[in-house]
């Protein structure tokens, strides 16, 4: 039977993105931003959150995830949160990488099984309802197998899963810090692509520089409509 709906009710259902950037730059930091959220942090170094109390899981395994779907998914608990945290795709897929090398004799085969699951992963977790989702990744300097072009990318294990996961989200900020008229750093969210940064906002709603502020985006976005809760 065909199920129905709107388009203008799309971003009720929560919003998805996927944020990039480099070292130190405030990935982790931008978690404490979405509306009540909870983090599933992959990361060895949560200190920049030491001053904010936000529920996290620690994900050391593949399995971890899984049970942090389920929770998410299926828990009481899980509805009292607005967003989920993920904290970060690279630290997830290079950890399934390392597990999944002893057991094959070929490491190709481990980067394809490897490529093959955190796509089941991100979309899953990319289309749990009602739930804004924020991945955080790395950045790398690498050439994107579609345009030919270098640019700078989200990082992730191998040639192809970096190059292929904005292609899931509508949503794709890069994280960068520049320098004020005053000469003091500040931090920005790019949100259109350039010849040097990928980025894209469907959504149509955000400036081309945003302040790195989830709550914010979400609520520019959305139009200021409540999201549903699952």
């Amino acid at each position: 039977m065909l199920q129905w709906s709107s388009t203008n009710q799309s971003t009720l259902n929560g919003v998805k993105v996927l944020v990039y950037g480099g070292s130190g730059v405030g990935k982790t930091r931008l978690c404490a931003t979405a509306p009540y959220p909870c983090i599933a942090s992959a990361e060895a170094g949560t200190l920049s959150l030491s001053r904010v109390d936000i529920p996290m899981c620690q994900i050391k395994t593949l399995d971890d995830l899984k049970d942090f779907y389920r929770w998410a998914t299926g828990s009481v608990e899980s509805k009292y949160y607005m967003s989920l945290c993920l904290d970060s795709c690279t630290e997830i897929a290079e950890s399934l990488l390392a597990h999944l090398k002893p057991t094959v004799k070929d490491p190709r085969q481990a980067y394809g099984e490897m490529l093959d699951q955190m796509m089941i992963l991100v979309r899953s977790f990319r289309d749990i309802p009602g739930k804004n989702v924020y991945f955080s990744a790395k950045m790398e300097y690498s050439k994107d197998t579609a345009t030919g072009v270098h640019k700078y990318l989200p990082m992730m294990p191998g040639q192809k899963l970096g190059p292929q996961l904005p292609y899931l989200f509508d949503e794709v900020f890069h994280l960068g810090v520049a320098k004020g008229q005053d000469g003091s750093d500040y931090t920005y969210l790019r949100t259109k692509a350039d010849f040097q940064y990928e980025a894209k906002d469907r959504s149509g709603s955000l400036d081309s520089m945003e302040p790195p502020d989830l709550g914010r985006i979400f609520n520019k976005i959305t139009g200021g409509r409540t999201q549903c809760q699952s």
